[in-house]
């Protein structure tokens, strides 16, 4: 019987692997959508994503519009890489015989 494979403990927080879900299915993603999506406080939000860029699985980026702060989220190759590497490993927890 095959061991179980360890889950990638960055992605196994419900707010870090909502966010890389999220950003999976888009080509990016605004602060405030990440936050109306998740439910996620602010504060909460701005240090899970800084985790995740930490670790090379996100990248962002800052600007303005109309002379308002806009925080822009995209997933990185090495994200996308972690991501379904995670989802590989549930899978395996799911359908382990």
């Amino acid at each position: 019987m095959k061991p179980f494979k360890d889950l990638d403990p960055l992605l196994h927080s419900q707010l870090r692997l909502a966010v890389m879900s999220v950003l999976a299915g888009v080509k990016e993603a605004e602060f405030a959508y990440l936050k109306e999506v998740t439910g996620a406080t602010a504060g909460n939000l701005s240090v899970q994503l800084s985790k995740l860029k930490e670790a090379g699985y996100i990248s962002i980026e800052k600007s303005f519009r109309d002379n308002y702060p806009l925080t822009q989220c995209s997933i990185t190759p090495k994200g996308r890489k972690a991501f379904t590497a995670y989802v590989d490993a549930l899978q395996q927890y799911i359908n382990r015989k």
